[in-house]
């Protein structure tokens, strides 16, 4: 539903609500941790999914549905509804036809996901399938999440609280993780207004860059045993990841894949994404325990991977059409960006006919 202007700024609200709803049940969860207050903490989740609910009746029906159901005044009024008080008919006859074109070429099959991954459509999609899939990987190697999870623990340690103070809630540790999940929606809000005119590339590669030194400093802090320090790197970590590599993954799919590839491939990305949390999580701890204080060396070297890979293949959405995007990254897995490659000509407009599987 955003327009192209938009897109950044729009699409952070994903990751903002999600750190948003941490932090608050951080915060609820100290204050209802002792029995049996804890139990209310379902009772506020039943109410939150009530409420939930309630709000999804103030939905807007999308525009395209009713336009692809033939319900035309309905998505006429829904699309000015979405966009207020601005002259919709350009967008709504872009729609029309898309939504035309759709229908005309029900008929044809599908490419398989085997297929896009592998390049056997007419339009080779296989670096910006990379891309999507790479940038859902990195979002979870980057060890944020570990920060989130185990940042209590982890401060508990470097500031040697005994078995008697971690026992008195709230903590010194457990204050400062709230922090860390504050500041990261804090981070979100700068990074939505600036992507849309920085780039999604520029910001990901400062983003990347700047958590691999705060994982550093926290290095230098726990080698070194200054519990501030460690602490301060924290903030600093959530502060520059969740300000662009934290959400800009949640964009990029959408940006850079036509709708045959869409879906298949987004939920590809989801599915690693998941994984990927997974398997951080579970070894999180017991990096803790075999690494100690270099528990971050390897999130070093993950977020500094992350950088190099926005240096010279992230690909630049911003201001452009899915059409334009895919019209200058289409091909093979390559660099496309830094000192060493040529820019790429643009070619003429190209326009998404039905999809084709080669042999």
């Amino acid at each position: 539903m955003s327009t192209v202007r938009s897109r950044g700024f729009l699409g952070g609200f994903q990751q903002l609500m999600i750190l948003v709803g941490v932090f608050l049940s951080q915060v609820v969860s100290i204050g209802l941790s002792k029995a049996p207050l804890w139990r209310a903490l379902f009772s506020i989740s039943a109410a939150i999914a009530i409420v939930q609910t309630l709000l999804l009746l103030l939905i807007p029906e999308s525009p395209k549905f009713l336009t692809s159901a033939g319900r035309l005044d309905e998505a006429r009024a829904s699309l000015q509804r979405i966009r207020g008080g601005m002259d919709i008919s350009l967008e709504l006859d872009d729609l029309l036809t898309t939504v035309e074109s759709g229908r005309q070429n029900e008929h044809i099959p599908q490419p398989t996901m085997w297929q896009v991954l592998t390049g056997k459509t007419e339009i080779d999609l296989r670096h910006l399938v990379f891309c999507a899939l790479f940038l859902m990987l990195s979002q979870q190697w980057s060890g944020a999440k570990g920060v989130m999870f185990y940042s209590t623990e982890i401060l508990s340690d470097r500031f040697h609280l005994t078995a008697d103070e971690v026992k008195e809630i709230p903590t010194i540790a457990q204050l400062l993780t709230l922090g860390i999940g504050g500041i990261g929606a804090v981070a979100v809000i700068i990074g939505m207004n600036i992507l849309d005119k920085v780039g999604r590339r520029s910001v990901l590669i400062v983003s990347s860059f700047a958590t691999s030194i705060c994982a550093a400093l926290i290095v230098v802090g726990s080698a070194l045993d200054i519990g501030p320090m460690v602490a301060t790197s924290m903030y600093l970590f959530n502060l520059v990841f969740q300000a662009g590599a934290g959400f800009i993954p949640y964009l990029c799919a959408s940006e850079m894949l036509p709708y045959y590839a869409l879906g298949s491939i987004s939920g590809l990305a989801t599915s690693i994404n998941c994984l990927t949390l997974f398997v951080v999580s579970f070894i999180f701890p017991i990096l803790d325990k075999s690494l100690k204080a270099y528990l971050f060396v390897p999130f070093i070297v993950t977020n500094f991977i992350t950088c190099l890979f926005g240096v010279f293949l992230m690909p630049e959405a911003k201001g452009k059409s899915v059409l334009e995007v895919v019209d200058e990254y289409k091909g093979p897995i390559r660099f496309v960006a830094g000192p060493f490659v040529r820019r790429k000509t643009p070619s003429s407009p190209i326009t998404f006919s039905p999809p084709k599987v080669l042999d």
